[in-house]
């Protein structure tokens, strides 16, 4: 039996993609075209598609045609001063295809993208001159006299309300970080679940972990976990406690917080 073997040939858009393909192929410079070896390659691949009965266009003969003169005319002795190159008409127009090739990709890209959006035009507002910063003193008296008639809050029922609000404890920072100063100078660490079950609020309690923070993060402070238990848990509120970093003294601690 014989074995029946089938040729595949790649197909091109154009001659100029043929030529381009095959100076890639030989890694030639477009403005240094070795005409000998472009040319009979090129004959090849129209050979090879006359015997495949792949019809091409009359622009690869044309190109072929093309080809062989510049091959004839780089064979015979000229004088390079004063003849131009006869491969320069050919360069210039492969280096523009390459360039349209390149720019079709990127327009390709760009198409994917945004092709199918839509966009709308920019409306108009034309401006509201109904209301302007040159009002009359004495409407916005009256509106405001009418606004606080509408609440009906006097001085003393607003005072009244305000009370609690004033009357909450406040901690500062300052405080917070000279009361972690004495403990320390004390005991020498502190653990943390002794240092923040001392807060009365939920106020206070925020400021000791934002004081915390602030110490740990200059450096003045280090976190030591204490002995886990048996079953290899730490509990980082009652097993990690804070000491003074090796080098750092008490008075920093404070002066940390002034620097805020």
């Amino acid at each position: 039996m014989n074995e029946i073997i089938n040729y595949k040939l790649e197909l091109y858009e154009g001659p100029l993609d043929l030529l381009l393909s095959l100076i890639h192929k030989n890694k030639m410079s477009i403005e240094d075209i070795q005409i000998s070896i472009l040319c009979d390659q090129y004959m090849e691949y129209i050979n090879r598609a006359e015997n495949l009965d792949i019809e091409l266009s009359s622009d690869f003969l044309l190109m072929a045609s093309e080809l062989m003169l510049i091959k004839s005319k780089m064979l015979l002795p000229r004088n390079e001063e004063e003849e131009e190159d006869p491969r320069a008409a050919l360069a210039a127009a492969v280096l523009e295809y390459q360039r349209a090739k390149e720019a079709s990709v990127y327009l390709k890209n760009m198409f994917d993208e945004y092709g199918m959006r839509m966009t709308k035009d920019t409306d108009e507002i034309s401006p509201d001159k109904s209301f302007v910063c040159d009002h009359n003193i004495e409407l916005l008296s009256k509106a405001f006299k009418r606004i606080m008639s509408e609440v009906r809050v006097s001085d003393d029922e607003a005072k009244e309300n305000f009370k609690p609000l004033l009357a909450k404890k406040t901690v500062s920072v300052a405080a917070v970080v000279e009361n972690l100063a004495k403990r320390l100078s004390i005991y020498g660490k502190v653990k943390l679940f002794s240092f923040f079950r001392t807060a009365e609020t939920k106020t206070e309690l925020v400021t000791m972990f934002l004081a915390m923070l602030e110490l740990l993060k200059s450096g003045i402070l280090v976190l030591e976990e204490e002995e886990s238990n048996s079953d290899g848990v730490i509990d980082t509120a009652s097993d990690v406690s804070v000491s003074l970093e090796e080098n750092a003294d008490i008075s920093q601690l404070t002066e940390i917080i002034k620097d805020e």
